[in-house]
Formats: C-alpha cells, sequence, structure tokens
C-alpha cells in the first residue's frame, strides 16, 4: 500500500487546481470552460491513455465529456459486456454562474487527473475509464448523455463512482451538518470523506469504504438510501444519479457539499479554501478502492 501511496503527487493536485479554478459556466464563462476541457484533455493524453470525446447538444448547442480509458481492451465485446465489466470515475468540470468552483467541482477534477495519471501505470485486470463530464450544473447533462448511451449498448458496468466536491474540511465542532435525522449518527466535524450508494450499490460501497479506510488519517462514512435517492434528494445531487436511475451501481464521494463547505456556489469558492493533504489522501483512497476492484 506504501508504494501507491507515495506516488500521488499533491503538487499535481495543486497545479491542476490553478489550471481549472475560474467561472466555468457555459453561460458566464465559456472561455474558461473550453480551457479546462482542453487542459483536462491534454493531461489525459499525455498519461497513455485513450481519449475520445463523448459529443451531446444542450439547447441547439454541442458541448462533450472527455473520456479516457485505461487497462485492456474489453474482448470480444467493444463496450465491457464481457469480463469483468467497466469501472467508471466521473467529475464534472463545469461550475455555477459567478463563482470560481474551487471544491465544486475542481477538486474532484484534480483527483480525478491525478487518479487517471497513477492508475494509467498499472495492470488492471478491468477497463477503466476517467470521464470528465460538462453541464452537471445544468441537471447532470452531461452524465446522463453518456449513461444512456452505455444503457443503449448494453455495457456492463461494475462500478459508476463520482467525486464530486472533495476539497473542503472544517474540523471544528459543529463545522458538519445533515439532512433532519441523520445528525444523531454522523460526526459532527466536517473531517472526513463521505461515500453514498444506493441498496443495488451496497456491496460496492461496502468493498470501496474498505479500501478507502486503508489510507491513514482519511475518516471515512457511508450512507445508504433507499431506491435511487428520492427520499432524500440533496442525495442526488451529482452525476452519479443518471446511473442509478438506469440500474448501474453507483456511489457518491463527497465532503457532503453545502452540509460543510459555507462557500458553495458563492464567488468565495477558492484555492485558499481547500484542504490539499486532505484531497491527496481521497486520491489515495480512490486509487485503493479501483485496484481493489
Amino acid at each position: 500500500m506504501i508504494a501507491t501511496l507515495s506516488r500521488v503527487d499533491p503538487t499535481a493536485l495543486r497545479r491542476h487546481l490553478q489550471e481549472i479554478i475560474g467561472e466555468r459556466s457555459p453561460f458566464s464563462g465559456r472561455n474558461h470552460l473550453a480551457a479546462v476541457e482542453a487542459h483536462i484533455e491534454r493531461e489525459l493524453k499525455s498519461y497513455g491513455l485513450r481519449v475520445e470525446s463523448d459529443a451531446f447538444s444542450h439547447w441547439g448547442t454541442s458541448y462533450r465529456n472527455v473520456i479516457a480509458r485505461a487497462g485492456p481492451h474489453p474482448h470480444p465485446s467493444p463496450r465491457g459486456k464481457e469480463g469483468e465489466g467497466l469501472i467508471i470515475i466521473g467529475a464534472h468540470f463545469d461550475s455555477v454562474e459567478g463563482s470560481p468552483g474551487a471544491d465544486d467541482n475542481a477538486s474532484g477534477v484534480a483527483v480525478l487527473l491525478e487518479a487517471a495519471r497513477v492508475l494509467a501505470r498499472a495492470k488492471l485486470r478491468a477497463e477503466v475509464l476517467f470521464c470528465a463530464f460538462n453541464l452537471e450544473e445544468l441537471n447532470m447533462i452531461g452524465s446522463t448523455h453518456f449513461a444512456r448511451k452505455l444503457k443503449a449498448q448494453r455495457a456492463k458496468v461494475k462500478a459508476m463512482v463520482s467525486l464530486e466536491m472533495v476539497g473542503f474540511t472544517n474540523a471544528r465542532a459543529g463545522g458538519q451538518k445533515y439532512p433532519s435525522g441523520l445528525s444523531w449518527f454522523y460526526p459532527n466535524r466536517g473531517d472526513f470523506i463521505g461515500i453514498i450508494g444506493n441498496w443495488r450499490s451496497s456491496v460496492l460501497m461496502r468493498q470501496f469504504s474498505w479500501h478507502m479506510r486503508r489510507v491513514p488519517r482519511l475518516p471515512v462514512e457511508t450512507l445508504t438510501v433507499l431506491g435511487n435517492g428520492f427520499l432524500l434528494p440533496q442525495v442526488r445531487l451529482s452525476d452519479h444519479a443518471p446511473f442509478w436511475d438506469l440500474g448501474y451501481p453507483a456511489l457518491l464521494v463527497t465532503d457532503t457539499a453545502f452540509f460543510r463547505n459555507p462557500h458553495h456556489h458563492a464567488s468565495s469558492d477558492t484555492l485558499p479554501t481547500l484542504d490539499l493533504d486532505f484531497m491527496a489522501r481521497v486520491c489515495q483512497g480512490v486509487v485503493l478502492a479501483v485496484l481493489g476492484l
């Protein structure tokens, strides 16, 4: 484990954050959104991964997700119908208007890219997809398109993991809030990473969380929700939700967003508010969990 952990580079996380942070709304930050899209593509290609564009349109305008593939080509089926099934790690790279989007979701993209760099060098039994999704802030437009495409291709998906706001901590007592009724069961300090799954994803969540807990000084809390989370709509606010709705096992990995981070969707969501050591540990946990799967 130590050899794997040492390969996660915190300076790379900072470099990605510096490239990504800045308003990335398709309405008010289109130029930076395109620049970040290009940065993601360059980085993934530089790791030697197979990179492709997943194009879609929204209200007459063309957009794309950036998809990179690692591990063996599935055989004989091209889309993960045979063998181990696809492991999908995703993060959205757009932001809302008026926010530089450091935690939401430059943090998730930075962890996605660094995990891709590390895992590109690993010997993987299953094909792993690293998906940078566009237009999540407009109700998961990009990830919905990609999930529906996989379903139409009858792809076999072993796991989908959405990295959604993974960089903010608040270790003071009372710094962590929860939806009604949950505060009795979880810590009141926001120093943990949360993993949320539905019943269909319960086995995956146990496996993924077990591996993430192998990382020193990374508290992990889990939550299993009924159905596809409609009774607790806050747990559906990321790119895992379209995968839940299509019957795929999927997880949300998060610092709990606005239940912890007061800068959510605000102009104050900036680099100095992030905990890069925490992000590095989360990245290490994601790497270990993917290798464990």
